[in-house]
């Protein structure tokens, strides 16, 4: 393809979307860029901390799997054999047991009337679909699942991790995100009373040996030349006519083609210039903040959660929608001088769910006490707390027209917005996903080659992108 030169690019945000956007720029012989973070380190939300009492954190429940082999290879690259490889064990804790996800293949774990009432939904939806599409997402999961299923699990759940009404959201995001019914799978697994855990695309994942998920981003950036990274510069004020950004600190500094990976949100509302029809679709984008507690604990963790990666908890007496045995993914999570273990929940807020902040630890640990992940007795080690505000971009109903006049607006300005926060797609907000965002559009910006993952989510998630590249 023939080179395209897109002039100065200043790269907002030095999370994986700006870093895969840096890298790919770099790997193609590009040199006028910068990046600028806001923050002191690399990685955005897939960054990681160690507390004071030397438990490490990553800023929610990460893990590693991909559509992507260019993104394989930059994380083979980028740690090399510093990596553990783990079985995913993920459960479902209501009504005082653990039922293995997905919840629905493994209803034979549920008390006899539960069961009986989840396949007796199942059957009758199954029995009564049309092939109309669903009218939101509370629409898809009746007539997907049935009433049984979605009482005990489906919207319950859904309401706690997300923290929206479930007829505000559409459908169109789902994909391989929900695993949806298999009647005679489910029938069989009841029969022969059978656990079935096998479902999704991150059945086996790979998590840094040392440093959490932050690790593979600082290591990511550090493979960037000397100069590029600019940390502890925060971008306040965009200025389209004059092509400028304006920092925190006062500085303006130039721009042919800014790649933003902020919160769209808040890019609009730093950009002069916008029309009004913009400003109105970016206000209708919803969003919830999530608040990530850390708990480490001396000892070693109850018996059941010896092998668990994590649990997720739809019932009003627990306030976090999943908890993560983090100490599990890695012995180095936790100091040297234990035996500890480490839980790391995760608490969704939202103008429909709010949460007291100040008051939540004390709330949470007297919840896993109840749920059984702290042993009676068990002395805690440290309490960690951290509040996202932007924790999950909701696709919304509104979300794909907003994004349909916003998109198109800026890039007529030069500026592209991409990631978890600056694209505002669930569907294509992991990990890979974001960074590949970035990959992508350096390689629009250079040779003009037609992004995939961000235009066409349902092509990147299909399978068809599996061992996908970008060569150089």
């Amino acid at each position: 393809m023939s080179r395209q030169d897109p002039g100065r690019v200043l790269i907002v945000g030095a999370g994986p979307t700006g870093l895969g956007a840096a890298r790919r720029l770099q790997e193609l012989g590009f040199d006028d860029f910068l990046v600028l973070e806001a923050g002191d380190t690399a990685g955005g939300l897939a960054q990681s901390v160690v507390d004071e009492r030397g438990f490490t954190w990553d800023l929610g429940g990460h893990v590693q799997f991909s559509h992507y082999t260019y993104y394989d290879d930059v994380l083979d690259r980028a740690l090399g054999d510093g990596w553990l490889w783990h079985e995913r064990e993920s459960w479902i804790w209501l009504d005082g047991r653990f039922v293995p996800y997905p919840f629905q293949n493994n209803i034979h774990r549920l008390a006899p009337a539960d069961r009986d009432r989840a396949l007796l939904g199942l059957e009758r939806a199954a029995a009564h679909a049309t092939g109309a599409p669903a009218a939101h997402f509370a629409d898809w999961i009746q007539r997907t699942f049935g009433d049984g299923l979605a009482e005990l699990f489906l919207v319950p759940y859904n309401r706690k991790v997300w923290g929206v009404p479930l007829d505000r959201m559409g459908v169109s995001w789902i994909g391989e995100r929900v695993a949806v019914p298999d009647l005679p799978r489910i029938r069989r697994n009841i029969r022969e009373d059978r656990d079935d855990v096998s479902w999704g695309p991150n059945n086996r994942f790979r998590f840094p040996r040392r440093g959490g998920t932050g690790a593979i981003w600082r290591a990511v950036a550090a493979h960037l030349d000397a100069g590029r990274l600019r940390p502890g510069r925060r971008v306040v004020a965009v200025d389209p006519a004059a092509r400028t950004v304006r920092l925190a600190d006062g500085c303006t500094l130039g721009w042919d083609t800014l790649v933003s990976t902020l919160p769209i949100d808040r890019l609009v509302a730093a950009t002069a210039g916008l029309s009004a029809g913009a400003r109105r679709a970016a206000a209708s984008l919803l969003h919830s903040a999530v608040h990530v507690l850390g708990v480490g604990l001396r000892g070693a963790p109850p018996a059941p959660l010896a092998r668990k990666c994590w649990m997720y908890f739809p019932e009003s007496s627990s306030p976090y929608y999943r908890v993560t045995v983090f100490s599990n993914y890695s012995p180095h999570h936790v100091p040297d001088d234990g035996p500890y273990y480490s839980l790391m929940a995760e608490v969704c807020e939202s103008p429909w769910k709010p949460v007291d902040g100040e008051g939540l630890p004390r709330v949470a640990l007297a919840a896993m006490r109840r749920d059984r992940l702290i042993a009676p007795g068990a002395e805690v080690a440290s309490v960690w707390h951290r509040r996202l505000e932007h924790g999950y971009p909701t696709p919304s109903l509104a979300r794909d027209e907003a994004l349909a006049v916003l998109i198109p607006e800026l890039e007529a300005r030069r500026i592209f917005s991409r990631g978890r926060f600056g694209g505002w797609k669930y569907e294509v907000s992991n990990q890979d996903h974001s960074f590949m965002q970035g990959v992508e559009l350096a390689s629009r910006l250079l040779t003009g080659e037609e992004e995939v993952t961000f235009p066409s989510p349902a092509a990147a998630n299909s399978g068809r992108f599996l061992v996908r590249a970008v060569e150089a």
